[in-house]
């Protein structure tokens, strides 16, 4: 428990992380969101449609924009208003459907800036005091090639998870348990449990590479492999701890996720209504990514409570070269 606090503590005592990942995560959406705006102005020109999609949801009018619709324009649905978004995205996550080409490209760049971030990030929590824009960024230079290869061994367990064990669980296990039931509650309980069992080993994967990333971050550690292996080493002794916070920080992105179920703008309506709708909507992101950041420093104040003391980073904090004219006056 108090390495959660602690872990909340030091997020907040660093606003500008939160801030910039926020503004990246705005930067790297507003292509796509500029691209579906010019899309939805073609097909809807000045006709009374727009009008009523104004005012409020015409279904009749998206069921034939979806028709037509190509590219990340086939993303635009009822499902995704409102509350809907967060839903669409769970059931995304849950039964791996294709996305548009456009859509994945930009999710990995977007994935990409979180490696490149994610030395810099983890360090300084790890060290709970500032490290300079200088001293961040050189953090995650050194980290950005060492996290790079930690992701494609991700990369390569997560396509095993989705690829095949989805599909075995799903669409081959799952029709052969209900191939004989009469009762739709049963087979609906079935699916339910195989989906815990999917959303278990996908949380017990995703609990080791966490660590593998803050072991590698306060040790220094360059191996990828030996990261990974001291962290589920460092899980096994300390299991309880370890899946205790976890599960904390799982009940606070529920949290999260219920504030905004209860706040959620509903579709429709121009002027003011819809500038409080985005409003609500982008501080529903920052939430989101202060939970993920959450995540990583109570993390790191967990191992460094059990194996370390607060603070304690083995790699010395990164300074910025000084000129020559300065090397030359310390002479």
């Amino acid at each position: 428990m108090s390495a959660w606090f602690d872990g909340m503590r030091r997020v907040n005592r660093a606003p500008l992380i939160l801030a910039g990942v926020w503004v990246m995560t705005v930067l790297v959406s507003l292509p796509l969101t500029l691209a579906l705006r010019e899309t939805l102005a073609q097909h809807l020109g000045s006709s009374l449609a727009a009008d009523r999609a104004a005012s409020g949801v015409d279904y009749d009018w998206m069921q034939e924009f979806s028709d037509v619709a190509m590219g990340p324009a086939v993303t635009f649905r009822p499902t995704i208003l409102g509350f809907g978004a967060v839903l669409d995205n769970l059931s995304a996550f849950l039964d791996d459907p294709t996305r548009p080409v456009a859509i994945v490209a930009f999710a990995s760049a977007y994935v990409l800036l979180w490696i490149f971030l994610a030395g810099g990030i983890l360090d300084r929590y790890a060290r709970d005091r500032a490290t300079r824009s200088n001293g961040f960024f050189a953090v995650c230079g050194v980290f950005f090639f060492r996290f790079a290869r930690l992701a494609i061994v991700q990369g390569i367990v997560y396509a095993f998870l989705f690829g095949w064990m989805h599909a075995w669980l799903f669409d081959r296990l799952y029709p052969n348990l209900i191939r004989d039931l009469t009762v739709e509650r049963t087979a609906f309980l079935i699916r339910l449990a195989l989906y815990a069992v999917f959303a278990f080993v996908l949380a017990g994967c995703n609990l080791i590479f966490d660590y593998a990333k803050v072991r590698a971050v306060v040790e220094d550690r360059r191996s990828v492999l030996g990261a990974i292996t001291a962290a589920a080493r460092f899980i096994g002794r300390n299991c309880a701890a370890a899946v205790a916070l976890y599960v904390l920080d799982f009940l606070l992105f529920l949290i999260v996720i219920a504030a905004y179920a209860a706040v959620a703008p509903a579709a429709g309506g121009i002027g003011a209504s819809m500038w409080i709708g985005l409003i609500v909507s982008e501080l529903y992101i920052g939430a989101r990514l202060w939970v993920k950041l959450v995540f990583w420093a109570s993390e790191i104040a967990l191992f460094q409570e059990r194996l370390a003391h607060a603070g304690y980073v083995a790699r010395p904090e990164p300074t910025w070269p000084d000129s020559p004219a300065a090397e030359a006056i310390n002479s």
